[in-house]
């Protein structure tokens, strides 16, 4: 099997990704062509233990998830209803203020009216987080503070808070903003404003205007996570908890099923190892011995015969049975070599080749010495992909060179068959193997079950090469 100076299209049983290659005979060279990318790997056994731990760590990023996006939604619906609260709270001491406080004199600055609603706020007002307290004329005067520095200072009026005066609006709600120049004395931080219209005595409307800090109503959101979270989070381990029996059942299952395959892909490999034996020993003790026996008896009768043509004929005779039984004993090593577990896969190879060599081919073997550390499941593998792609090369290859490779390749071993025959179209392979050719089909499905695949490449004129790999 010389390297072809074009690179035949490859048929794949079963498909393969990679890209056929220039066919070479050399080990290395076919050791650097299988590095172009992964081959087929036997399936460690599963490991129970490592899927139901793959399983459990596969919850911890939903876990977090969902402990993330609770935290986020019971911020801001805690926020909303913080927000909510402070509206309620407004609304309640503003009506306070103008019932129990609130005097016409305020609009005037009476110090006795600002001191009446001075009395109200710090009494009852000022609590929690409510930690401020103005109320605003129309034209934006502060007419009262709880900071007694605004009071009579002028700010203008925004849109939100007119409409609050104008009866638009009851109760608005917003985040401070504390560029303003009404809020320069604020030192609380971050505080929300909320807004509702009181009137005097005489109907004069008046801007009340609280001040609550934002990080006290933001932690009402965070009280409602805290509350939440660990009935999400408990929830999500219990489900975690009752799903891991079930894993491990589906964990079991899959070790059991995988052992099974393993034990019948055994089974049919011992199977047709033992029938081989079994062809191999009825020929043997059967038709050889008495082909032999018949041979000899032809030699002795022809040696004793007085006619010329009577010993001439036996004596023909008896050299076809003789080549008869020499071809029989060839085909008892094609069918199941004596030496294949014996003496190794180097051995029964030489032998496949030797019958190939018998026939005018010249052939060449090369063998990596991790070969003979192979299983016998492989052994076996190779062994018969070997004898099948032989017998085509001599039925149908009309090659003058051959020669077989193995290579060892970490957890897979490689078949390389190379011809340098007559080649043929692809699809005449495929279309062979659709019409039921026994060798092949036995053989592709042999390969397929122990995990392996094997590869064909030809063209027409140019040559063939086989590449099976299966797991070592």
């Amino acid at each position: 099997m010389a390297a072809a100076p074009v690179v035949p299209p490859a048929t794949r049983f079963p498909e393969s990704s990679s890209e056929p290659r220039p066919a070479t005979a050399l080990a290395d060279a076919v050791a650097a062509d299988l590095g172009v990318g992964p081959g087929p790997e036997k399936q460690p056994p599963i490991s129970v233990r490592r899927l139901v731990i793959r399983f459990a760590l596969a919850g911890i990023p939903a876990l977090i998830a969902v402990i993330v996006i609770t935290a986020i939604a019971s911020v801001r619906i805690g926020t909303r209803l913080g927000i909510d609260d402070a509206r309620r709270i407004s609304f309640v001491a503003a009506t306070l203020v103008q019932e129990q406080g609130l005097e016409d004199g305020l609009l005037t600055g009476d110090p006795v009216a600002i001191a009446a609603v001075d009395d109200v706020v710090r009494t009852y007002v000022i609590r929690g987080y409510l930690v401020r307290v103005k109320l605003h004329s129309v034209d934006g005067e502060v007419l009262y503070s709880n900071d007694s520095r605004l009071i009579g200072q002028r700010f203008p009026m925004g849109d939100e808070e007119l409409a609050i005066l104008d009866g638009t609006n009851e109760v608005e709600a917003e985040v401070s903003d504390l560029s303003k120049e009404e809020n320069a004395l604020e030192t609380e931080g971050k505080l929300l404003e909320v807004y509702r219209r009181v009137e005097t005595p005489n109907g004069t409307p008046v801007l009340f205007e609280a001040y609550f800090r934002y990080d006290d109503v933001r932690n009402t959101g965070l009280d409602l996570w805290r509350q939440f979270a660990p009935i999400a989070v408990g929830a999500l381990l219990v489900l975690e908890l009752v799903q891991i029996p079930i894993a491990l059942s589906m964990a079991r299952r899959l070790r059991q099923g995988q052992e099974q395959r393993e034990r019948l892909l055994q089974h049919a490999i011992e199977s047709s190892d033992a029938e081989r034996r079994r062809i191999a020993s009825d020929l043997h003790d059967g038709a050889v011995q008495d082909l032999t026996g018949v041979s000899m008896s032809l030699s002795a009768a022809a040696r004793k015969s007085a006619d010329p043509n009577s010993r001439d004929a036996m004596g023909d005779a008896g050299s076809k049975i003789r080549e008869t039984v020499k071809s029989l004993r060839s085909m008892l090593v094609d069918i199941y070599p004596p030496n294949l577990h014996e003496e190794g896969l180097q051995s029964a190879l030489a032998d496949l080749l030797g019958s190939v060599n018998n026939r005018g081919v010249r052939t060449r073997l090369d063998v990596a010495p991790e070969a003979s550390q192979l299983s016998r499941e492989a052994v076996s593998l190779l062994y018969r992909s070997a004898q099948e792609t032989l017998r085509n090369v001599v039925t149908h290859a009309y090659a003058t060179e051959v020669s077989v490779t193995v290579v060892v390749d970490g957890h897979r071993a490689v078949l390389v068959v190379d011809d340098d025959g007559v080649g043929f179209d692809p699809e005449v392979l495929a279309n062979r193997a659709k019409r039921g050719h026994v060798g092949l089909r036995s053989l592709v499905g042999l390969i397929q079950d122990a995990g392996g695949q094997i590869e064909v490449r030809s063209m027409p004129g140019v040559g063939t090469r086989v590449e099976v790999v299966v797991p070592r």
